[in-house]
């Protein structure tokens, strides 16, 4: 039976590059329309049906995981430093009472990990919500900002800011665990009505990301071209990160979600749900 028709996202940053290496190399079947964008579009965009299967922040999931299921062996994760997702600083954390936060729009996870930081040390901001891609255009009363993505690596934050943290360092400091930023799912409705065509985009992701990790130096170049940074960069930041999502990256992604529901950020716990492949 041919496959229905199916719209995945695809996040626009470079971290999730090896992932889709194969899809943008001939991989691609004419039932399958990619959608490139920003993480917080297409974490609306799921939800909309303006996509069908797509990465989404993994905090996103959980606000959302009645309406979504997680495809297996899927994530951008990292085991200490991600070197994407950072929190550039004038003070110290705990000095952050009453100063002004500019939180990334782009990222649910990065905001709500940052916001159960806070919440652990008692340190009580004030956040504010913004376009953080480009550093001139920060505002002169912001005191500290949550940065993401390939503005975490291009733009020159140790310049005006004294302190750059590092959320995957922080998380792997806490709990000597992975930390997951983002997640593949897909809505239920959708895969209830069509799982053979699901089963059979999942498999071409798994296929796409295999190429792209025997590929990898063609990665790399991709991505020095496209951020200007040096290839010696690149591989470095591709080292700190990981596309699989195996038992002790899920047991991390539970924790999280666990403290997240314990502090309030989230308003329910979280049960983890698999699509199954058929």
């Amino acid at each position: 039976m041919e496959p229905t028709d199916l719209r995945m996202g695809r996040i626009s940053y470079i971290n999730a590059s090896p992932v889709y290496y194969g899809l943008d190399h001939g991989r691609t079947p004419s039932w399958l329309t990619l959608v490139t964008d920003v993480p917080a579009s297409l974490n609306r965009q799921i939800l909309d049906g303006s996509v069908d299967i797509s990465p989404i922040s993994a905090a996103h999931y959980a606000m959302n995981h009645r309406s979504l299921l997680l495809l297996p062996d899927l994530s951008i994760s990292c085991h200490g430093p991600v070197m994407s997702v950072l929190c550039v600083s004038r003070f110290p954390l705990a000095d952050l009472t009453g100063k002004t936060v500019m939180l990334s729009k782009e990222s649910a996870t990065g905001t709500s990990f940052l916001k159960m930081i806070f919440a652990r040390k008692g340190v009580t901001p004030e956040f504010i919500t913004g376009d953080v891609g480009d550093i001139t255009g920060i505002p002169s009363n912001v005191d500290a900002v949550l940065v993401i993505g390939d503005a975490a690596l291009t733009q020159p934050w140790e310049k005006r800011f004294s302190y750059c943290l590092d959320l995957g360092r922080i998380w792997y400091d806490m709990t000597g665990l992975p930390f997951v930023f983002a997640v593949w799912a897909v809505r239920r409705d959708f895969a209830a009505a069509h799982p053979d065509t699901v089963t059979r985009a999942l498999e071409r992701l798994w296929a796409s990301r295999d190429d792209g990790y025997r590929h990898l130096d063609t990665v790399i170049a991709a991505g020095h071209r496209k951020l200007g940074l040096p290839e010696s960069l690149i591989k470095a930041y591709y080292r700190c990160l990981f596309c699989d999502l195996d038992d002790l990256k899920i047991q991390a992604m539970t924790r999280f979600f666990d403290s997240l529901y314990r502090r309030k950020i989230l308003t329910s716990p979280v049960d983890l749900s698999f699509f199954q492949p058929g």
